[in-house]
């Protein structure tokens, strides 16, 4: 992958992880969402790194040139924790600052509270902290938005990664796009969360609207075609078994956080992160304007900017230290 770190392999308590780092300082895990990989931070990891971070991005379980075991129960949120405490006990690292975008942001929120000694700081992109709903969540998502919501679809075993693994480009040139225009999400409703249905029967992607060059799409439709679609999926396939673990956990998060939200994100939009105060008081709030839901690859610059504003603030050497 040209102008990316060296892959490093770290035995992360039974599971490898691939992993990429740049820089010394304060150590800043980097944890990508779906259908994302470790590439997703390409322009943060040098960012950081020059701005005297010690950034670190992992690939993770299932995803990438890590590894993928079959057992689905093993994507739950206490074992992708796990997997992360293990990866700083790997890197000789006490405690670091956990960043994560999309399903990164599920997982990192979470680390602040079943390993909150592990935990410097949090910084969320795109996905806020909440406390857990009273009734499991997919029960939610299927009332609220119907059958087709790409978290029901997902949780029948082997149908959509056989589905976006027919043709992984075109996956990815269907995600990978600026955002939807207001009036065109309000046309399409909840047909918007059907993402099987959009890839079986949606138009071709226009390249107009593509946010990945050539480069950069090659290396995730390489990822996909050798890894699969499963590891990630399976994430989705605990949403419910999350929400068992979580529910009896204290929901407050009294670390120093950053909540980064994307004005054009219509997956995770800014109002999701309204209340977000009353469970992590020591939150600081951001809004990238002109944004979707691909923060790290719509707007770089803005998003290095917020993050390492508030690293310095809170973890150079004249802040409490790691």
């Amino acid at each position: 992958m040209k102008d990316f770190p060296e892959l490093q392999f770290i035995d992360a308590g039974g599971v490898r992880l691939a992993t990429y780092s740049a820089g010394e300082g304060p150590p800043v895990i980097l944890v990508h969402g779906w259908p994302e990989i470790a590439y997703s931070w390409k322009n943060q990891l040098p960012a950081l790194s020059d701005a005297g971070y010690r950034a670190i991005a992992p690939d993770l379980k299932g995803f990438g040139y890590s590894d993928a075991p079959a057992d689905k129960s093993l994507y739950d949120i206490r074992h992708m924790t796990d997997d992360l405490a293990r990866l700083l006990d790997a890197l000789a690292i006490e405690k670091a600052i956990f960043c994560g975008h999309d399903w990164g942001g599920a997982i990192v929120w979470p680390m602040a509270q079943l390993h909150a000694d592990r935990v410097a700081g949090v910084i969320g992109v795109s996905t806020p902290h909440r406390a857990p709903p009273p009734v499991p969540p997919l029960s939610i998502i299927e009332k609220r938005f119907g059958p087709k919501h790409y978290f029901i679809q997902f949780q029948e075993d082997g149908v959509p990664e056989a589905l976006f693994q027919s043709d992984v480009e075109r996956f990815f040139r269907l995600l990978f796009r600026r955002p939807a225009e207001a009036g065109d999400v309000a046309r399409l409703g909840v047909r918007i969360f059907d993402l099987p249905g959009r890839f079986k029967n949606g138009p071709a992607p226009d390249a107009a609207g593509q946010i990945l060059d050539a480069g950069d799409l090659a290396v995730y439709v390489d990822a996909y075609r050798r890894a699969g679609f499963t590891g990630g999926i399976n994430l989705y396939r605990n949403v419910d078994r999350n929400w068992e673990i979580m529910r009896s956990v204290d929901p407050v998060i009294r670390h120093p956080a950053l909540m980064i939200s994307a004005q054009k994100d219509y997956f995770l939009p800014p109002e999701s992160a309204d209340g977000i105060e009353r469970i992590v008081p020591n939150v600081e709030r951001a809004l990238i304007n002109d944004c979707g839901h691909w923060v790290m690859w719509e707007q770089p610059a803005a998003l290095n900017r917020l993050m390492i504003d508030w690293l310095n603030r809170n973890f150079k050497s004249h802040s409490p230290k790691i």
